[in-house]
């Protein structure tokens, strides 16, 4: 039984999502503060963070920090903002996904299960190490190196870049990539995330110099990861 923290200083949010989610056999606790999160995952180390950004205090924002500072759990964000510039500092600070109110209970559910299916696969078959010339990406140990050194990719951001690196000039849609990165089995995906993390990867790639490979948006279709050969 996944254990699931709920964090949203909004009573009725609290009560519709434990009554939901233990109605599918999760177990649930809550907190109404920032402190009040970090206590509990000292205390039982939850599976899933569904996390508030409008929270009394200590933001969601700096409880997420605080969250990845010391542990490696799945962080959802729920916030009421509807402002583009809302998830991308969600996924700056290393959540894994982000849910807007008004939400459909359903569409929680699903995210959740997409979420914890994912973080709890164990390394996935085939983990030999891809290289591109100044490129190398390492399944199993999850690192990332340009010219040989690390660059620090986010979970989702080194899942996409490995999804696309293992099949270059392959095109992949933001739909597959949704699908085959956060295992969502129904189209309750906000493409908006697929385009902000590769957003990130690309620019972190190109500042740690990377210069025979690129992500390439192929406009209205996805994204593919295209190489030149090196020169001789």
């Amino acid at each position: 039984m996944a254990h699931i923290l709920i964090v949203d200083d909004d009573p009725s949010i609290l009560e519709l999502l434990t009554m939901y989610l233990e109605k599918s056999e999760f177990s649930v606790v809550s907190a109404q503060t920032g402190p009040d999160c970090l206590k509990a995952i000292e205390n039982r180390r939850p599976d899933l963070v569904l996390l508030d950004i409008m929270l009394p205090g200590m933001d969601g924002y700096e409880v997420c920090q605080a969250i990845r500072q010391r542990h490696g759990i799945p962080v959802i964000f729920i916030s009421a903002r509807d402002d583009d510039a809302d998830p991308i500092i969600g996924l700056e600070m290393g959540a894994d996904d982000y849910i807007t109110k008004p939400f459909n209970p359903r569409e929680v559910l699903a995210r959740a299960r997409a979420v914890l299916r994912r973080a709890s696969q164990g390394p996935e078959p085939g983990n030999e190490t891809v290289v591109h010339g100044d490129f190398e990406i390492d399944p199993a140990t999850r690192d990332v190196r340009v010219h040989g050194e690390l660059v620090p990719l986010t979970p989702r951001e080194f899942d996409i870049v490995l999804l696309i690196a293992r099949r270059p000039r392959i095109v992949f849609s933001r739909q597959q990539i949704m699908q085959q990165v956060w295992g969502y089995d129904e189209d309750y995906g906000d493409y908006r995330t697929v385009d902000t993390h590769v957003k990130r990867a690309r620019q972190k790639l190109k500042e740690a110099g990377m210069e025979q490979c690129v992500i390439e948006t192929v406009w209205g279709t996805g994204y593919r990861f295209v190489c030149v050969a090196q020169p001789q």
